[in-house]
């Protein structure tokens, strides 16, 4: 064990209080991304590269990110020794990156096949934006959670049954081209939605998306219509309604037109006129927070 490694673990033991980040994954070059795996999509995967001081210190296994884990685990140490991390979770504080960051360390520290232990306030310390080398998550769609398990788990009749029920759960969801952190998803068998995490501030992408509203441009196309918007860390999320039947490839046109028309509009500057203050006030009124 490293001296700083057991300095860490032997230091006297102090009250934790929690701390709240608006905006945990700020700092990622894929930050929108984070939040839609976080946020909007059932199943998917995305390998995680740790910095080479981490991978000194802790030795060099392979941290898989995942929606979920099973029973919303913060993360598995499996006994081929990869390391799985939660982002979907149900114990949390209230910086996200933290919490992950000590899921990583913690999962790391545990030998392969034994359970995991997480705290639910872990205090100050490491973030994700301290342990990973960082670019671009390179993201498997995911249509089961058979990558969660191990060849020989597959075998085990409780664990087969368990993972038929997390299947179960999985409704269709398609990652779009045409802009990114953009994902098609079947809600029901005739209603479709798009969710788009914007990556601008909060204020910015409000003020982008109110001019847009006053112009009549905020639809994707006739038969869509603009649902409203989730406010996720930190980040704005526009939903649109659209029909049921097409899968997600048939809106790929009408979402790169609209990326353009926000682009365009994004770079307008100064303060909104009448009608898209008008605009703003309808929108704000149609947001839904996510924590």
């Amino acid at each position: 064990m490293s001296k700083r490694r057991k300095s860490r673990e032997t230091a006297p033991k102090t009250k934790v209080r929690d701390i709240f980040v608006a905006r945990p994954f700020e700092g990622l070059a894929d930050e929108p991304e984070w939040v839609a795996l976080r946020e909007l999509v059932p199943a998917a995967s995305a390998p995680l590269t740790l910095k080479p001081e981490i991978v000194e210190e802790y030795g060099d296994r392979s941290v898989i990110l995942s929606t979920v884990l099973p029973m919303a685990w913060p993360a598995m140490s499996r006994r081929d020794g990869k390391v799985l991390i939660g982002l979907q979770r149900h114990v949390q504080s209230g910086d996200v990156s933290r919490d992950l960051a000590v899921a990583i360390l913690n999962a790391l520290s545990t030998e392969p096949g034994n359970t995991v232990s997480v705290p639910a306030l872990p205090g100050p310390g490491l973030r994700l934006q301290d342990l990973l080398v960082d670019g671009s998550l390179e993201i498997t769609m995911q249509d089961g959670f058979e990558y969660w398990l191990d060849v020989d788990q597959m075998q085990d009749a409780t664990v087969k049954a368990s993972l038929e029920r997390a299947n179960a759960s999985i409704y269709p969801t398609v990652r779009m081209a045409a802009a990114k952190a953009a994902y098609w998803c079947r809600v029901a068998p005739d209603k479709s939605h798009i969710r788009w995490v914007l990556s601008e501030p909060e204020d910015r992408a409000l003020d982008t998306l109110s001019r847009l509203s006053a112009a009549g441009e905020l639809l994707l196309g006739e038969d869509t219509k603009f649902a409203g918007m989730f406010r996720a860390h930190g980040l704005l999320v526009p939903v649109w309604d659209i029909p049921g039947e097409p899968e997600g490839a048939e809106f790929e046109s009408a979402l790169a037109d609209f990326a353009k028309r926000y682009a365009d509009t994004l770079a307008v500057d100064g303060p909104l006129d009448a009608a898209a203050r008008r605009a703003k006030q309808g929108l704000i009124g149609r947001q839904l927070t996510l924590r």
